[in-house]
């Protein structure tokens, strides 16, 4: 897909590029020190650092609003160019540790390439970004360092997976406890406090109404407070769609056996109360009903819009594979 133009309320010196699943949204702050939010999925990371050279020349620093793989994937390539990497002081320390858990990569079966963090990011920070100052502000809940950007002089704030024009990224409760549905409200809430004139989101386009957009991500988080239940499937379906995306779709007869073998499943089976082979079975029964995966040619595919991943390039090492891991 060709990158969209920025919309035309964005200042000149800021460049977005919304893109389809598997990648986050990209943004470019150009200037002396040229910086790119967001990197992507490490299947587009060539397609990532050439855009960015195309626009910027060398890119001096990326931002990762939190370590999932769609956002992360192009750091690798672009630290190999030179650029430093920044992220959120808990997911910066322990990408330094070489914690096996890293970006939930094996966790979620989603490839991200070994990068190592430069700088450290906490609440408050102040961050020139090309030649225009950011603020960090710590939004933790979609992952626990995820963190967004605010620009108080243009009234911008970057969000990250917190929200988008339809949406609120998904809480993970097994691996960050039962609170941090309530973590993300709170995180939302503190959001829409900044007033913001333009929202950039990692999903999906940029909301026409800043106001309107926030004050429904706000109730959609206040659901998956009230239902933790709720709150569980809703990660698992994200989850399994992007699985089929990276991977072209999946043989229908693997889906199964590809699904018990996932901690993510097992996780979610055990808060529901379900065995993963049940709830294995309702996961793909309740998605193809819905349309939100297709069968077709044998396969099973995630129905939304999104481009196509190479397979070769998926071929890179889970975390606890990573150079400068510790032996066990």
């Amino acid at each position: 897909m060709s990158p969209q133009p920025s919309p035309s309320a964005l200042p000149p010196w800021l460049t977005w590029w919304q893109r389809p699943f598997p990648d986050a949204n990209t943004l470019l702050l150009t200037g002396r020190q040229p910086a790119l939010v967001d990197s992507g999925f490490v299947g587009h990371a060539r397609e990532t650092a050439d855009w960015a050279r195309a626009h910027a020349g060398d890119i001096a620093l990326v931002v990762n609003t939190h370590w999932h793989s769609d956002h992360v994937g192009g750091n690798a390539l672009l630290q190999a160019g030179g650029a430093g990497i920044a992220a959120g002081a808990p997911e910066a320390e322990a990408i330094a540790r070489r914690d096996p858990g890293c970006c939930a990569a094996e966790y979620l079966d989603q490839p991200v390439a070994p990068y190592t963090v430069d700088i450290p990011l906490d609440d408050a920070q102040v961050l020139r970004l090309g030649d225009i100052d950011w603020e960090v502000v710590r939004t933790p809940g979609h992952t626990p360092g995820h963190l967004a950007l605010w620009q108080p002089e243009e009234r911008t704030l970057v969000v990250g997976d917190a929200l988008s024009d339809y949406d609120v990224g998904w809480v993970n409760l097994a691996l960050d406890g039962p609170d941090m549905a309530a973590t993300a409200l709170a995180s939302l809430k503190r959001l829409a406090d900044l007033a913001p004139r333009v929202i950039l989101p990692s999903h999906g386009p940029v909301p026409a109404d800043p106001a309107a957009a926030l004050a429904a991500a706000v109730r959609r988080a206040q659901r998956l407070v009230d239902d933790p239940d709720g709150a569980v499937w809703y990660g698992a379906r994200r989850i399994f769609a992007f699985a089929l995306m990276i991977r072209g779709g999946v043989p229908a007869d693997a889906i199964e056996p590809y699904l018990h073998a996932r901690a993510w499943l097992t996780d979610a089976a055990r808060l529901l109360d379900r065995t993963p082979e049940a709830l294995a079975h309702e996961l793909v029964t309740t998605m193809l009903r819905s349309g939100a995966v297709v069968l077709r040619d044998g396969r099973l595919h995630a129905a939304a819009d999104h481009t196509p991943v190479a397979a070769e390039t998926l071929r890179v090492p889970y975390p606890r594979a990573w150079p400068g891991m510790a032996a066990p």
